[in-house]
């Protein structure tokens, strides 16, 4: 079997189970976990004292307005990611994905610095800005799974990894800022007054966030190996001192076996592919672990897609058209996408905000089935609370259901149940305040977890599906750019706009106003979700034999236009 890796991999499934699994990259996951975790830490660690930052400030007497200035300040970050967001993901097709993350990294670890030492409300405004234009991770990560994933098989359990780690970060991020937060005044015996944690009392939780990006850094360097497929075959001197510095240490020196590509490649092309004077041309592959070089020993040849043919130095499918790279199918997943992060989005911000809605002095007639004011009137504390509460069931969920609900159902099918039954969450989370006093809370979390199972299913489903119907594997950093940035966008015109919204439905007597936006807007979203079809099934290297090796007749080499899907290996 050593010697017929290259015939195994490249014959048709016979949907029995057959067809050999590579390995799922839990090392190179785990590096890309490390590498995630920091953003979450760093972005969500504000939330907690964002308010008593902005009330230091000094800029309004008025402390309803310090909701506004606080909105400002996350939506910086938001709209200044939206307009790099296809830079960086051009930018990953170009120069590979590994300096991308990392830049995205260093730009976090800058701007949490400047943050901290923000004196005013345009410098703040400033450091969350320069964290967005130099952060274009969201999307070049999705494409970094993507390209990691060769199986469809590992698909499911591959893209709730990354909204595990999120999970992680946005629970670690506000229990540190809220602890580290104005130390002068809740650790009085260890910073004195007078120093500068009293100048910057921001400053403590922001460098603790710095140093975890740096380790973050410091990991992406050593440990994460690129994974574009041109630009893995260049020499890494990181991740050479990476496997160097594991080497020396007995239990991870089977970790630091030696990955590099370039000596794969050498070793490759050193024997023939068919065992006749005449080779296919500049034949290359991204298997990552193959167990011997490969060599043809059938009579056959197989078909050779465009990945895999450097007719043109390797450039041929780096520079794709727009319009080749953004089909039918990219477009309408894209949309699908930015759909989907406004009305969750939507949803994040203003159920707080509806749970802390006090009842009205003087209650209006209710005139049902839209015509009702009312609120929970909870305070922040039991918010807190039920808010952590999601974040644990989200994360038990992305850990041990999501996955094999995905794999049993498939992601299309999946996505178009969700997008077709998310309105109904909007159309019924406002009747909640006219449950009787007893049952309001299990209503409350009842909502929560429909809520968080959605979204937890819906995003992973979305993203598999995404990179399924790239046309190329080379254009996979420019997609998800695109999609970062719509996502960006969206989800900083979502809470804007229902804020509005809610306000204005409190004071014409319809509190459910924004949430039945949020309906239609899902609604939407299902009409464009239901006209995703099914990517064309490729094989996983998109290499097909036109005939029966086995029955000794005759082939042709056919030469495919369309490479694998992410998920394939090209």
């Amino acid at each position: 079997m050593r010697n017929s890796l290259f015939m195994r991999d490249t014959r048709p499934s016979t949907g029995n189970g057959s067809r050999s699994v590579p390995p799922f990259p839990t090392r190179q996951m785990l590096v890309l976990a490390i590498c995630r975790i920091c953003e979450p830490i760093a972005f969500m660690g504000i939330f907690p004292y964002i308010y008593f930052m902005i009330e230091d400030f000094h800029i309004t007497e008025d402390k309803s307005r310090i909701s506004f200035y606080a909105g400002m300040v996350t939506s910086a970050f938001t709209f200044a990611e939206f307009s790099t967001g296809l830079l960086w993901g051009r930018l990953s097709d170009k120069v590979g994905r590994k300096p991308v993350l990392l830049t995205g990294l260093i730009g976090t670890a800058i701007s949490v610095l400047i943050f901290g030492f923000a004196p005013n409300l345009t410098v703040a405004l400033l450091a969350r800005a320069v964290g967005g234009l130099l952060n274009g991770n969201m999307g070049v990560l999705q494409t970094t799974v993507a390209e990691l994933i060769t199986s469809k098989e590992h698909q499911p359990r591959a893209y709730t990894v990354m909204p595990v780690v999120w999970c992680l970060g946005s629970i670690i991020g506000p229990m540190i800022g809220g602890a580290l937060a104005r130390p002068c005044i809740s650790y009085p015996s260890l910073f004195s007054p007078g120093t500068i944690w009293e100048r910057y009392p921001y400053l403590l939780p922001n460098l603790f966030s710095a140093f975890v990006v740096f380790i973050g850094v410091v990991n992406g360097i050593l440990f994460l190996e690129e994974t574009h497929a041109e630009k893995k075959l260049r020499r890494d001197r990181g991740l050479e001192l990476g496997n160097w510095i594991l080497s020396g240490l007995p239990i991870f020196r089977k970790c630091a076996e030696s990955r590099d590509e370039k000596s794969k490649l050498a070793e490759m092309e050193a024997q023939p592919l068919i065992d006749h004077d005449e080779q296919l041309p500049g034949y290359r592959t991204n298997e990552n672990s193959p167990n011997s070089s490969p060599r043809l020993r059938s009579a056959s040849v197989p078909s050779i897609s465009w990945d895999s043919l450097d007719l043109e130095g390797g450039h041929g499918d780096s520079n794709l058209g727009i319009s080749r790279i953004f089909t039918r199918p990219v477009i309408l997943n894209i949309i699908s996408f930015g759909i989907l992060a406004f009305h969750t989005m939507t949803f994040d911000q203003l159920f707080p905000v509806f749970l802390s809605t006090a009842p009205p002095e003087h209650p209006t007639p209710i005139s049902l089935p839209f015509k009702f004011v009312d609120g929970f009137g909870l305070d922040s504390k039991t918010v807190g609370i039920v808010l952590s509460a999601q974040g644990a069931y989200q994360l038990v969920l992305n850990m041990f259901i999501i996955p094999p609900v995905l794999k049993h159902f498939g992601p299309r099918h999946l996505f178009r149940f969700l997008v077709i039954a998310y309105f109904s969450l909007y159309l019924v989370t406002p009747y909640l305040v006219l449950l009787p006093e007893r049952y309001r809370m299990i209503g409350v979390g009842m909502v929560l977890v429909w809520k968080c199972t959605f979204a937890a299913m819906a995003y992973p489903s979305n993203a598999i599906m995404t990179a399924d119907s790239s046309p190329s594997k080379l254009a996979l950093g420019t997609i998800n750019g695109v999609a970062a940035s719509t996502a960006s966008l969206c989800r900083a015109f979502g809470p804007t706009i229902s804020g509005i919204l809610y306000t204005i439905g409190l004071k014409t007597g319809y509190s459910g106003l924004a949430w039945w936006c949020s309906a239609l807007v899902a609604i939407g979203g299902a009409v464009v979700g239901l006209q995703i079809q099914e990517p064309p099934a490729r094989t996983d290297d998109g290499i097909v034999p036109t005939n029966d090796a086995e029955a000794g007749q005759p082939e042709s080499t056919q030469v495919t236009g369309r490479p694998a899907a992410s998920g394939s290996g090209t």
